[in-house]
């Protein structure tokens, strides 16, 4: 058999080719084109990912009037940071990178721990009313928060229980300008795109063998340990790729942010009214009046964009692993 394999590998291609009757030429160059053509589309899709981020890089590197040179179309002829230095000051940015980042995590693991309980439940036990409640769940994904936005308002500006605040100390409390409403709201699995991450976590669980849970239970484990010592540690995936959408939603997040905080510093609320406070700075730093060219708002968006978005990049390089995984991992089981 070595034999035979030695002689084989030292006949030509051509040779082979010929005794193989066109055979092999053909399989050769279809695999030649496959790769070519796999490297194309892959090639493509990365590049229009990556696009926009390097575009609004070179625009936020550029002086003001690199970018009415015609003869510049991505590399900047004059490099600066100054664009940086504005927009940090305009969007006050370590503080607001501070308040981001404690206000996001902090939901976050509140969001994750509801929608996990919640999920696992869906996924295991049955109760009366079952498929009305994850019919529910389903409304959450599609309804978009704008719509209740008015009831939100309204429950939270005037908040009580039962009556009982009202009774106390005569009016409802008020809890617009905290960050209060975020975690009842995501304890109650009301948060931001919470519907998503209760479906997720329930397709999980239902992909888990009940054999697993049977053998703890003859083990003498109840149904709150079986979840946290044998079902949550194999959960680890889709609560990782969970944590991450929480994260940079709420990350990016300015319609709750200016519905409940108001006053407080965030990224994303800096950034809606970077271009704003760029005209108002302009016109007292430099005396100028009227309203600014549309290619220097462009490029002092294009430099908040990179500040707020680099913190969630360099998130993602750090736990992709887990949110690959958990998305080959996850089926989609009705």
């Amino acid at each position: 058999m070595s034999k035979a394999k030695a002689v084989e590998g030292r006949r030509s291609f051509s040779e082979r080719n010929r005794l193989s009757g066109g055979y092999l030429l053909k399989k050769t160059a279809g695999s030649v084109v496959l790769k070519i053509l796999r490297f194309v589309l892959i090639f493509g899709l990365c590049f229009m990912i990556i696009e926009p981020i390097i575009n609004k890089f070179c625009i936020s590197i550029m002086t003001e009037k690199d970018i009415y040179d015609t003869t510049i179309n991505i590399l900047p002829r004059h490099l600066t940071t100054s664009n940086y230095a504005i927009a940090s000051e305009l969007m006050s940015f370590w503080e607001a990178l501070g308040n981001s980042l404690w206000i996001s995590i902090a939901v976050s693991l509140v969001q994750i721990a509801a929608c996990t309980l919640t999920g696992y439940g869906f996924a295991r036990f049955n109760f009366p009313l079952k498929r009305l409640w994850f019919a529910c769940v389903i409304l959450i994904i599609i309804i978009p928060p704008q719509t209740i936005s008015s009831s939100l308002y309204l429950h939270f500006r005037f908040f009580d229980i039962f009556g009982i605040f009202q009774a106390v100390t005569g009016e409802p409390i008020n809890l617009r300008g905290s960050v209060l409403p975020y975690f009842l709201m995501s304890a109650g699995c009301m948060g931001l795109k919470n519907g998503l991450y209760i479906f997720l976590v329930r397709q999980y669980f239902r992909g888990i063998p009940k054999d697993v849970e049977e053998a703890a239970y003859v083990d003498g484990c109840g149904t709150l340990k079986t979840f946290f010592r044998i079902m949550l540690p194999d959960a680890k995936p889709i609560i990782t790729s969970c944590f991450l959408f929480s994260f940079v939603w709420q990350w990016t997040d300015s319609f709750y942010s200016s519905l409940f905080i108001g006053g407080k510093k965030l990224l994303s609320t800096g950034l809606a009214s970077l271009a704003d406070n760029y005209s108002n700075y302009i016109s007292v730093v430099f005396q100028r009046s009227g309203t600014l060219s549309e290619g220097a708002l462009q490029q002092m968006n294009a430099t908040g964009v990179l500040m707020v978005v680099t913190p969630i990049i360099l998130l993602y390089l750090i736990a992709q692993k887990g949110f690959v995984e958990s998305l080959s991992s996850t089926g989609i089981k009705m």
